[in-house]
């Protein structure tokens, strides 16, 4: 099987790339991102392009599988129209190019944040992203379109998903000595390892898989204890005070994410990831402390 893998020098897929080229069944790998490869195999090969220019038959010929990571995560000085043709318009193009090729292996990585909130959420739940969450909503505005045109394709929704590659926001929020100010009960929250993704994406693609699929370590956490875990005298501050840093952040240097990163802070989002269990026999393997205690 070869495999073509968009977003190929993200975060994730520097866990997934050693698991694909260690395996038996995968002849060889594309890569395509807009930076250049990382790593070298001798099954790796990669394509240093931009998704939203080029030409996709070409670039699909000779693969029997896609696995697509390509997405603009952190929007931070991106305008939106370009934030948005990489998200939305690239992934549609290549979604539509892909099954026109008769490809039948599609897997897409999707998020959690599709559901915005809600309590032990399974895959059947509607999705309602943090309004000015913009990867969120562009996440959940790409599954709308999967399941109207191309509903065969397989979604994942991981969890935060950490590990030594993790997204770095989601490390310096979690290494603050500084939490967000809430009520009790405090709301809770889930997370998934980079290398649970890489296997549930291995999973689903040697196994039959069909839209969405949750992913999550089982035990839940708050967000205020994974940070006086960390630091015990770690101190509250208010969310419109967290609203504002974030803000700043984003429109000075470009670091950070929108505001609506922090609105969902008060919610909590659980998940019900028995049907990857049932389907693709996955269930997380690293629990939430130790993910924690890695970042």
């Amino acid at each position: 099987m070869r495999v073509l893998v968009t977003g190929s020098s993200s975060h994730l897929a520097q866990a997934l790339l050693p698991l694909l080229s260690g395996m038996p069944e995968i002849s060889g790998i594309t890569g395509i991102d807009r930076q250049p490869g990382l790593g070298a195999h001798p099954k790796f090969r990669a394509i240093q392009a931009d998704l939203t220019r080029i030409e996709l038959a070409p670039l699909l010929s000779g693969h029997d599988a896609l696995i697509h990571l390509a997405f603009v995560v952190l929007r931070g000085k991106t305008p939106l129209h370009v934030m948005r043709a990489v998200n939305l318009d690239a992934s549609q193009r290549l979604f539509d190019a892909a099954t026109n090729a008769g490809m039948t292996r599609i897997i897409h990585l999707s998020s959690a944040s599709v559901y915005g909130s809600g309590t032990n959420v399974d895959e059947r739940a509607l999705l309602r992203p943090i309004p000015g969450f913009l990867y969120a909503e562009h996440k959940a505005e790409l599954e709308h379109w999967l399941a109207e045109h191309h509903p065969h394709i397989t979604r994942l929704r991981p969890h935060i998903i950490l590990g030594k590659h993790a997204q770095p926001l989601l490390v310096n929020l979690l290494r603050q000595p500084f939490y967000v100010k809430l009520p009790d009960p405090q709301p809770v929250l889930q997370c998934v390892h980079e290398d649970d993704v890489a296997r549930a994406i291995v999973q689903a693609l040697m196994h039959p898989a069909r839209d969405a699929y949750n992913l999550a370590a089982s035990e839940s956490f708050s967000f205020r204890d994974a940070i006086i875990r960390r630091h015990p005298f770690a101190m509250p501050i208010p969310a419109t005070a967290a609203r504002f840093a974030l803000k700043l952040s984003c429109k000075t240097t470009g670091i950070g994410g929108e505001a609506g990163w922090i609105e969902g802070v008060p919610n909590s989002l659980t998940l019900d990831c028995s049907k990857a269990r049932r389907e693709l026999g996955w269930q997380a393997q690293i629990g939430p402390w130790e993910m924690l205690t890695e970042n």
